[in-house]
């Protein structure tokens, strides 16, 4: 469906922008012209960000209602009723035509002819399909605060991810990936998130890969995940695990429910298979010896990427008046210490394939995806985007293979 009357702009996860995907499909037949944003709140800056977009939004657009949704929104909702034109919706509510037909005949603000006068800040073509599998989340780590904000977890409906699923590729998307806020959680039915990811490959064959969100290194499905890939081509062989921190007295303050033993285990214990990472760097109380711990698995396990961010205390999180706050120039310098040793595993892992064969996934401008999630340059023709191609890999530039068309 073409939903050009509604415009959408996401904050923080892939999830987020999933849902506005959805959003903008149901407001489409319904509402004249709206903007729709929605917003983070895993840090402070993310909500600072969201709240600053919205106010220049609110001044290029004043004719437009500016429906603003997510996490940020439904924490500190005054923080967007005192912009001009916003009309806020509470998460819960996000994927409910009502709550925005509500919400806007009882706001404030009027528009007899609604329109978008500006809005430039669409977002990249995609290539692979991404399908929401379950959302919240029944965890109580001390630093987060979504779990708060999107509620318990829930799983969906295999026919309904099923029916997705088979949308996709009937509109040309041959990559699939699971997402959710705790997908290593998913329980339906008897199903697992293996389960799902067994029956997807069975039931759609035209799904040529099949790719997971963010993992949570606790869950035994993990293995399972791990041994599907080395025995079905289709699993990407990519695993995204939030970790959070490498050391164990840390993980326990965090409320993690996983181990450091436990994930070195886990990453060397699967050949063939690469790993990236979510990290706090400074959670109350890390020390230089504790982060030293996390620095030692990172050494031992190899990951080939690291999202580092230092820690944001959140309110109403038991992580935000532990004694013990770690200065943020602290954290960051940590932060640049993680990610550079991160570069140099993903440089080696690199530097070791070059004369490899590998199949890709064209997204734009001949920029392609490996099955490890790296970037590839195809010298040559242009190739659509959606294309699977098997290359060469000749060269490194920067982050990104160079590869040859065979």
């Amino acid at each position: 469906m073409q939903a050009e009357n509604i415009k959408t702009l996401s904050f923080g996860c892939r999830l987020n922008a999933l849902e506005s995907e959805k959003i903008q499909s149901m407001l489409a037949p319904a509402v004249d012209a709206a903007i729709v944003v929605n917003t983070c709140a895993v840090t402070h800056e993310a909500e600072r960000q969201s709240a600053q977009t919205i106010r220049k939004l609110s001044r290029e657009n004043p004719d437009a209602p500016i429906f603003v949704t997510g996490c940020a929104a439904t924490r500190n909702p005054g923080l967007f009723t005192q912009i001009p034109n916003a009309v806020v919706v509470h998460n819960r509510d996000k994927m409910r035509l009502g709550a925005y037909l509500d919400a806007l005949a009882g706001a404030p603000c009027h528009h007899t002819t609604p329109r978008v006068a500006r809005f430039d800040r669409c977002g990249p073509q995609l290539s692979k399909q991404f399908i929401q599998v379950q959302n919240g989340c029944n965890h109580q780590c001390a630093y987060c605060v979504t779990r708060l904000l999107r509620g318990p977890a829930q799983s969906f409906d295999y026919a309904d991810i099923l029916s997705d699923a088979c949308t996709a590729v009937a509109n040309g998307f041959y990559e699939i990936v699971l997402t959710g806020v705790d997908i290593a959680s998913y329980a339906r039915d008897g199903m697992l998130i293996s389960d799902v990811c067994t029956a997807l490959l069975r039931d759609v064959p035209e799904i040529q890969r099949l790719r997971l969100s963010s993992m949570d290194p606790a869950s035994p499905e993990i293995i399972k995940i791990i041994q599907m890939i080395q025995h079905d081509p289709r699993m990407m062989p990519h695993i995204h695990l939030s970790m959070q921190s490498g050391s164990d007295s840390v993980l326990r303050a965090m409320g993690r429910r996983h181990g450091a033993e436990t994930v070195r285990r886990m990453m060397t214990d699967a050949p063939g298979v690469t790993f990236s990472w979510d990290i706090i760097c400074g959670f109350p109380g890390e020390t230089d010896e504790l982060f030293d711990e996390t620095m030692r698995l990172v050494a031992a396990t190899r990951p080939i990427k690291i999202h580092a961010f230092p820690f944001s205390p959140r309110p109403n999180t038991p992580a935000a008046t532990m004694p013990h706050q770690v200065d943020r120039a602290i954290s960051r310098r940590r932060v640049k210490i993680i990610s550079d040793a991160a570069a140099q595993h993903r440089a080696n892992h690199m530097r070791a394939r070059i004369g490899d064969t590998t199949r890709v996934l064209v997204e734009e401008n001949n920029i392609a995806r490996d099955p490890h999630d790296i970037a590839v340059r195809i010298s040559g023709d242009k190739i659509a985007p959606r294309t699977i191609c098997d290359v060469k890999i000749v060269a490194i530039d920067g982050d990104m293979f160079v590869g040859e068309i065979l």
